[in-house]
């Protein structure tokens, strides 16, 4: 899987945990409803780190739980 499509689908995962849609995801992260809908869009091949360094202080969880997931075991690369 891509890591575009694993992080699409973790972020789309986390919006049905907490119950929020990725417009109040973006609100509670401090990020533009943009950055979040190109997330989930798969529009952004390569996000920053930091960006999901916010979601997951957002969230208040790590980055390890956010990464700790069956979504990441085989990532294929997107050059």
């Amino acid at each position: 899987m891509k890591l575009s499509k694993a992080i699409s689908l973790k972020i789309q995962n986390i919006c049905k945990e907490y119950n929020i849609t990725p417009n109040k995801l973006a609100s509670i992260c401090c990020l533009t409803q943009s950055t979040i809908q190109n997330l989930v869009d798969e529009k952004s091949h390569n996000p920053k780190l930091l960006t999901i360094i916010r979601i997951c202080e957002g969230l208040n969880i790590s980055l390890t739980k956010f990464f700790d997931d069956d979504l990441f075991s085989k990532i294929e690369r997107e050059d």
